[in-house]
């Protein structure tokens, strides 16, 4: 296998850099789906390599999922296998004119983004040192590269590619690119009935060996706070300042349990805008916890949070707070199905690679097909540093996804 699989290297470079090349990011707040008229363009494209490779019921939905189905070569009743990557990259930081750079055998020490303003340091970023002599690609600074989710579609076409060719014996395999990951939109819209399978498996992991089935639990909440403004040279014992008292209202919440104070399997809140002036304020909250017993206390720490604050200052209108859940632990449903775990595990070490089992600090489509009733461990793409201008990914990292979802295909086989 790993003879034959290594001739796929550069295929699998030229497919990724040609995905990065269309911008996908997705929009927050967006009420539709695909928010970006750079997904649908994505789609159409995955679309017509799906056809040139001879997959079967191929379909892009409305809302620019794509769907596909390549049938097993040894027998039809063999069980089928999902992979899900998705198509938009992070609105937290421009998809646009991503213009990448290949570094081969990376010596080591800073690299420099572009023209310099910007670097990628082992000062920051201890693992650098692990990848000494690997192919890096970087973005140029300005925008993030798009290894998430791109290089996750590039590994799962490309193993596709090595199946057929090869003539590799596999079970039955359902594909799914989807739109709008990164809000949590696009899986509101995914079409399960053509995607039955026995369980998938998202491929938008980090490192190399990645192997993730827990994530948070995970809800928004926005806090209203109403004012009264008035001149200043007038203002005693009339104005009231809703900054100040959104300022007082935050401190209200634990210290230490926020993001960047917490790792593992710790939840948090996080105030991730704070938008207003005199008059009118709005807080936006995430609220994370593995635990769903612990989630829930989180949400109602928050309400209970806005009764006190309504409760002590006797405004003349109360703070509002609306809050909504957007996903939830995918565990709940992956350890029904142990197989998923043991098969993703046997594959990677079959293929020389430790198996890291650990918690997802985020989400994935994953937890939504959960919800679905579909177990979707989440599988490694060889990435870092995702939804930043210092992302980048390496070569032998997608090279290492690409023999882990060949060889998962291939030992489904075995399966009773």
């Amino acid at each position: 296998m790993m003879d034959k699989i290594a001739q796929y290297k550069n295929g699998l470079l030229e497919r990724f850099l040609h995905y990065v090349s269309f911008d996908t990011q997705s929009k927050i707040g967006a009420k539709v789906s695909p928010s970006s008229a750079g997904q649908l363009k994505l789609a159409k494209h995955l679309q017509q390599e799906l056809f040139a490779l001879g997959l079967q019921d191929i379909e892009i939905s409305k809302n620019a999922v794509v769907t596909a189905f390549l049938p097993s070569n040894v027998s039809p009743k063999m069980p089928t296998i999902g992979f899900v990557a998705h198509l938009d990259t992070s609105p937290q930081c421009s998809g646009k004119h991503v213009r990448p750079e290949v570094i081969e055998n990376y010596r080591g020490g800073d690299i420099a983004l572009g023209l310099g303003d910007e670097f990628i340091s082992p000062v920051y970023y201890h693992f650098l040192q692990k990848l000494v002599g690997k192919t890096l690609i970087v973005p140029d600074g300005n925008t993030l590269l798009g290894a998430d989710n791109k290089a996750g579609i590039a590994e799962i076409m490309t193993a596709l590619c090595y199946l057929k060719e090869n003539n590799i014996p596999h079970c039955n395999i359902r594909v799914a690119f989807t739109p709008d990951e990164e809000i949590g939109l696009g899986m509101d819209f995914f079409p399960t009935e053509k995607f039955q399978c026995h369980w998938a498996y998202t491929v938008d992991g980090g490192e190399v060996g990645e192997l993730e089935y827990e994530n948070f639990n995970a809800a928004k909440a926005v806090v209203t706070i109403y004012g009264r403004n008035m001149h200043t040279g007038t203002a005693k014992n009339i104005m009231v300042n809703a900054l100040t008292l959104a300022c007082e209202f935050q401190q209200g919440f634990p210290a230490q349990e926020v993001p960047e104070k917490t790792d593992g399997r710790q939840g948090f809140f996080h105030l991730e805008s704070f938008v207003g002036d005199v008059e009118k304020v709005e807080l936006h909250y995430l609220i994370r916890d593995f635990d769903r017993v612990n989630f829930e206390q989180r949400k109602a720490f928050l309400s209970m949070l806005v009764v006190d604050f309504n409760r002590k200052k006797r405004l003349r209108r109360k703070a509002e707070i609306v809050m909504q859940d957007n996903y939830y632990n995918m565990y709940d449903t992956i350890r029904k199905v142990p197989a998923a775990v043991h098969l993703a595990d046997t594959a990677m070490k079959k293929c020389g690679i430790e198996p890291l089992h650990k918690p997802i600090r985020g989400g994935t489509d994953g937890a939504k097909l959960a919800e679905k009733g579909i177990a979707c461990p989440n599988l490694f793409t060889g990435g870092y540093n995702f939804h930043s201008k210092h992302e980048f990914i390496t070569l032998e990292g997608m090279m290492d996804s690409v023999k882990v979802i060949a060889k998962i295909a291939e030992l489904a086989i075995k399966i009773s």
